[in-house]
């Protein structure tokens, strides 16, 4: 393919030639070994040792969704990198959250984004949140046989629906069995202590900045009880993502925004350790 079009000085046939919207299929019918999950693993003997990221958020507030991500990434018992970014831009209304081996799932992001662009570029139109979320479905149950081997990737996928004119949040699991999420979602280690703090902070009337605040708070708890979950890093400036998506489209929080919400949080943890508590009836 290369050859050729180094020849001629043109696209070679299969780029000039009508066919699917999806990427992936494309890829499938010219160069399927380039798939992820179409590439052989050599033999190996128990868990293969890979840096994996951790902790992801996601809330629902009216008029978005907020989804976050800590910083660290874990090797085994180890600290594989204190900065990854586990958050990532789909398209202009929709963003991904990764947990699971680190390579993969930012192959994966990388090749879901290229999916969603492609298909815009073939139909003229974008996919609408429901579909986006389908294939992000597909993409995982392709990589099934890698996470057999220890090698899973299991994201956490939000966006502004633009039909209904509202934040949604779907989570998936290893198969890529995909569930709509009510209100709020966490996925990776530390998911349990996240959603037990989102389950007690949420309302159905958050503002913008108290989903944001709410995030940072649930993040600070996974940290607090898991130990693969990185929390706010003040002396490294290293501070959770934190994206917001409306109908004005997808935005990251400037270091300075996540700094702020981070320091406001870390201040009133040292009156109250554990956290806000709920209101009692």
């Amino acid at each position: 393919m290369e050859a050729n079009t180094r020849s001629t000085g043109r696209l070679p046939a299969a780029f000039l030639t009508p066919g699917s919207s999806s990427f992936m299929d494309f890829l499938g019918e010219h160069q399927p070994e380039i798939l992820p999950g179409n590439r052989q693993l050599p033999p190996v003997q128990g868990v293969i040792e890979a840096p994996h990221g951790t902790t992801i958020v996601a809330v629902t507030f009216p008029g978005g969704v907020v989804l976050a991500g800590d910083r660290r990434a874990t090797m085994g018992n180890m600290i594989a990198q204190r900065d990854i970014e586990k958050v990532f831009p789909a398209d202009e209304y929709s963003a991904v959250g990764i947990a699971g081996t680190a390579g993969l799932a930012v192959e994966m992001v990388k090749l879901f984004q290229l999916e969603l662009e492609h298909f815009e570029k073939v139909e003229g139109a974008q996919l609408s949140l429901e579909g986006k979320a389908n294939r992000l479905s597909t993409m995982i149950r392709s990589n099934l046989g890698m996470a057999m081997q220890g090698l899973a990737v299991v994201p956490l996928f939000a966006g502004y629906d633009v039909d209904r004119g509202r934040g949604r949040i779907f989570s998936y699991d290893v198969t890529g069995g995909r569930s709509e999420e009510r209100n709020y979602a966490t996925t990776g280690s530390g998911s349990v202590f996240a959603r037990g703090a989102m389950k007690k902070l949420f309302r159905d009337d958050l503002t913008e900045e108290q989903a944001t605040t709410l995030v940072v708070q649930a993040l600070y708890d996974a940290a607090d009880d898991d130990s693969a979950t990185g929390g706010p890093d003040v002396a490294r400036r290293i501070y959770p993502i934190i994206t917001v998506i409306t109908e004005d489209g997808f935005r990251r929080l400037g270091e300075d925004e996540a700094a702020e919400l981070a320091a406001s949080v870390l201040q009133a943890r040292l009156e109250q350790p554990d956290g806000p508590r709920a209101a009692l009836l």
